[in-house]
């Protein structure tokens, strides 16, 4: 990740009848150069991506055509071969930011390769932990789809539509499994939302709200821990369920305005409040052993695997927290005070705490 949500804070609110987000606008994209230009912590957070992207200048896409990661081992021929592939999403972003910044044609013509030979080639699945290793790929076409010629946006739009279509049916999301409401589900509203935004499609608004407030009433608790945080008694799964809740969130308040990181269901809770609760866990105040009694059997398939951190009893890192809280910070700088603690360093910033004040500082210069 780190993604799609990083263009969305350069993206303006637009309070119109469709109530969309738009694309960058001259000022954002002034700032965003002047910062990057005048100041050197910002130059080293964009300095990976500007690197991957003239790498990925000569490189060919690398699609598959089905993604298949979950409940799959370390090692799986299948998950090693897909994991490979949707390295394509990263490179596909650094290129089109690359061409946000840049404006080198050079840029946007391989962004659009990679992005025109996913969508010939990748089919959409249903499957939300496999399609979230797309989101790369999908804030990268936010950045420069207004760009493109009309024969690949065609193209394009109806891939990105057929995988926002196949998890708004999918299957994990009916009945009373527990995929309905884990993790799972918080990645399914996640990329449905993102690719509505980029297409401008309001069909999805009602069934995104519908399914972002259902969520938050089932996922996540008054005292701030949240469903998956008891169900495998890990805050690895913590924060994999409340990064894709707030960048859903970025991406709803940017489009209208409305704040759901604060938002408070029926029963007092709330995404903030979830990330507060581990405030203590990422200073150091207090350490928490992660899995020690996880519900899941597949935990336990993994630590057999020696898959790094499965191991019952491993202590929660709190750099493993960082980017959970840069996405908060996008609502409530105070977080980077946490942050520069868990990274032990005072002036720690990294691309999505750059974005955040970019985007503060377009806003207030309106």
């Amino acid at each position: 990740m780190k993604k799609l949500i990083c263009f969305l804070s350069l993206m303006t609110v637009v309070f119109a009848v469709k109530a969309q987000m738009t694309s960058l606008n001259k000022k954002e994209v002034a700032l965003m150069r002047k910062a990057i230009n005048s100041n050197a912590d910002y130059k080293k957070a964009f300095e990976p991506y500007q690197q991957a992207a003239d790498s990925a200048l000569n490189q060919t896409p690398n699609p598959i055509v089905e993604i298949l990661s979950q409940g799959l081992l370390a090692g799986d021929p299948r998950k090693t071969a897909s994991l490979k592939a949707v390295e394509d999403a990263y490179k596909t972003y650094a290129l089109a930011l690359a061409y946000t910044y840049f404006g080198k044609a050079t840029y946007l013509t391989k962004a659009t390769d990679f992005l025109t030979a996913w969508a010939t080639t990748n089919k959409a699945t249903g499957d939300p932990i496999n399609q979230t290793k797309l989101e790369d790929m999908v804030t990268a076409y936010d950045l420069v789809r207004n760009k493109m010629k009309p024969d690949p946006r065609t193209l394009i739009d109806a891939w990105m539509k057929s995988i926002a279509d196949t998890l708004v049916n999918s299957p994990y999301a009916k009945g009373g499994r527990g995929t309905a409401i884990n993790n799972w589900n918080s990645h399914r509203i996640k990329m449905i939302t993102l690719i509505a935004y980029t297409l401008h499609d309001e069909s999805y608004n009602s069934i995104i709200t519908q399914e972002l407030e259902k969520q938050l009433n089932v996922n996540l608790n008054p005292d701030g821990t949240t469903h998956d945080l008891l169900e495998r008694d890990a805050f690895h799964y913590q924060t994999y369920d409340l990064e894709p809740l707030i960048s859903t969130c970025i991406a709803i308040y940017q489009a209208t305005g409305k704040n759901y990181f604060t938002y408070q269901t029926a029963n007092g809770s709330s995404i903030k409040k979830c990330v507060d609760y581990m405030t203590p866990f990422m200073t150091g105040e207090k350490t928490h052993p992660e899995f020690v009694k996880s519900k899941v059997p597949f935990d336990l398939k993994r630590a057999q695997n020696n898959e790094k951190g499965y191991a019952p009893g491993t202590l929660f890192e709190p750099k493993n927290g960082i980017e959970t809280f840069a996405l908060a910070a996008y609502f409530d700088d105070d977080y980077t005070v946490i942050i520069r603690k868990a990274a032990h360093n005072s002036t720690y910033m990294n691309w999505r705490l750059a974005i955040n004040k970019v985007a503060a500082d377009a806003a207030g210069a309106k």
